[in-house]
């Protein structure tokens, strides 16, 4: 009997899901009849190692650690354990004990895709990009069908800028153990060369609200070229979307088969379009705030007397990458004594954060009042500036062409690519970079100098 045991687990610092196929085969436990397992693999029983697992999916990590490493002590050549030391150390931001871990499991199994793809996770957290291609090559080569290991060369592609080779590879997304999306309906693709006068096109969502919101610039070019679009997205979203200059017809239902043309996962658009860094289509604003919406947020804060500031310094906590980007609002105290207007772009606040806004009230909360993304959006139209962490509301302003402040962590998404301090995809928006690894206090510093000038 196999038993396939697979885990979904983050590196430090990644914004990818990466999903590890380890395989335990009990006929390999180390046996004196077993000569082909002998030294080589000697994995701990089914349900020890499925305790360790529950340890790092609910975000144990340091307890997952210190378990894996003592069952080591009793199974040395277990590849599954190393593989979770070193997802957990890495998760703990000890990225050389994270690749010690996955380098012992390529000494006892030398032929383990996973392991080189998750060296090339951290090496990419740490910054050694050409490190973490070579070795996401190295778990293609050694897998030429490895889908994870496509789609993080993929963004560390996109993340250098290379939209062009990135989006190609970016369509091995829809091949790996949780799709972003559903793949396409083959006698429905559009390779971007097919005329699309008077055709149905039919475009569905797929990852999060800040992708949507990015990429949703993407329908009016198709209406541009002639087509008639369909948009299949979550209905929470269809009165902001529904600002935009276009006569996409929204949905949150796939039209039948035989009504549509043509179809694609929101995501795929940039390649069919052959999108490159100078044709990013980025004609801001894209997306405005409800008139109607407009009028209630401008009678409820009156008059302005004061420099308007929305922050956002939290996401969501079940963002997988959440550790990375958010803030305590706490860390942001340096910036809470200026003399000017504070107002909370957040739908949620944490436990954590509740005291910190009981000892600065200058902060004007709205979480009870922000209904919808079209609330939100009629509350940053009445800023001035947005300063917020990568989260869907820093999207969201970009995409209003207001004046943004985006804090970025040293590894950050592919959309922020490196080494610029603006966005092709954003041109009102300023990127502030952590100098290093958790560095966000120099972020801070940079911010309110420029808040105080």
């Amino acid at each position: 009997m196999r038993i396939f045991i697979e885990i979904p687990f983050l590196t430090h610092q990644t914004k990818f899901g990466l999903w590890l196929k380890l395989t335990y085969n009990p006929s390999m436990k180390k046996h004196p009849q077993n000569e082909e397992a002998k030294n080589i693999y000697q994995e701990p029983p089914s349900e020890l190692l499925q305790s360790i697992i529950n340890l790092y999916t609910q975000g144990q990590l340091q307890q997952a650690l210190s378990e894996s490493n003592q069952m080591l002590e009793q199974f040395p050549n277990s590849v599954i354990l190393y593989n979770i030391s070193g997802a957990s150390n890495a998760g703990l931001m000890q990225f050389d004990a994270a690749i010690d871990s996955y380098k012992q499991a390529l000494k006892i199994k030398p032929d383990y895709a996973e392991a080189y793809n998750n060296i090339g996770n951290v090496l990419k957290d740490q910054g050694d990009l050409e490190a973490a291609i070579d070795s996401y090559k190295q778990a293609i080569n050694i897998n030429p069908g490895y889908a994870q290991a496509y789609y993080n060369l993929s963004l560390l592609h996109l993340l250098r800028g290379n939209l062009d080779e990135g989006f190609k590879y970016h369509e091995w997304r829809l091949k790996i153990k949780k799709p972003t999306a559903a793949p396409v309906r083959t006698n429905l693709i559009w390779d971007g060369e097919q005329s699309l006068s008077g055709k149905h096109f039919v475009v569905y969502e797929e990852q999060g609200l800040g992708d949507i919101i990015q990429f949703c610039r993407y329908l009016p070019v198709l209406e541009q070229k002639g087509a008639n679009v369909t948009f299949k997205v979550k209905s929470n979203l269809h009165t902001l979307l529904q600002t935009m200059d276009s006569k996409t017809s929204l949905n949150t239902r796939l039209p039948e088969e035989n009504k549509i043309d043509f179809e694609l996962p929101m995501m795929s658009l940039p390649l069919a379009l052959k999108t490159t860094v100078e044709t990013i289509p980025a004609q801001i604003p894209y997306l405005y705030a409800d008139d109607q919406r407009k009028k209630r947020w401008n009678e409820k804060l009156g008059n302005k007397t004061l420099t308007r500031i929305g922050l956002v310094w939290s996401g969501s906590t079940l963002h997988k990458n959440d550790h990375n980007r958010s803030l305590l609002l706490n860390q942001l105290k340096s910036l809470l004594v200026l003399p000017v207007e504070f107002h909370s772009l957040q739908k949620e606040v944490r436990e954590i954060d509740i005291k910190t806004l009981t000892d600065f009230p200058k902060i004007n909360q709205h979480q009870d009042d922000l209904l919808d993304f079209s609330d939100t959006a009629a509350l940053i139209d009445e800023m001035d500036l947005v300063i917020s962490v990568d989260t869907v509301v820093a999207h969201l302003s970009g995409a209003m062409g207001k004046k943004t402040f985006i804090l970025l962590p040293y590894s950050p998404d592919f959309r922020w690519m490196l080494d610029r301090a603006d966005s092709p995809w954003y041109p009102t928006a300023t990127l502030f970079r952590q100098p290093s690894v958790g560095d966000w206090d120099s972020v801070i510093s940079e911010i309110r100098q420029l808040l105080s000038d």
